[in-house]
């Protein structure tokens, strides 16, 4: 028995390249989605905030100033959450892209598509 690995066709190779590659776009494609939420997560606090500002009129901050604080501890960790998935997202895609890009070298057909 031989221990060498049977031959690998070209056409083996490059379903083997585009299979890869396929999987890198899926999950770059994750990443942009996570992109997308962070951004979302990141509106709606301001979107709290605003709304607070808008009926100022209608209430004494002194006299609701426990639920306030309450809200603004909430927006706080859904700022921070936001800033973690956009940061996340960021370095992901671009480990991606570089990944893509080297790839892209190695296969002067994958430059034409990508």
């Amino acid at each position: 028995m031989s221990d060498e690995s049977p031959a690998v066709t070209d056409k083996d190779l490059d379903s083997e390249i585009l299979a890869e590659v396929q999987l890198l776009l899926a999950e770059k494609r994750t990443s942009l989605s996570a992109l997308r939420l962070g951004i979302a997560i990141f509106a709606f606090p301001l979107s709290v905030l605003s709304v607070l500002i808008a009926t100022s009129k209608n209430y004494h901050v002194s006299e609701v100033m426990g639920l306030i604080i309450i809200v603004l501890l909430i927006n706080l960790g859904l700022v921070i959450l936001a800033v973690y998935l956009i940061v996340r997202a960021l370095r992901r895609i671009r480990h991606y892209d570089h990944m893509l890009d080297e790839y892209k070298q190695q296969y002067s057909r994958l430059a034409k598509l990508l």
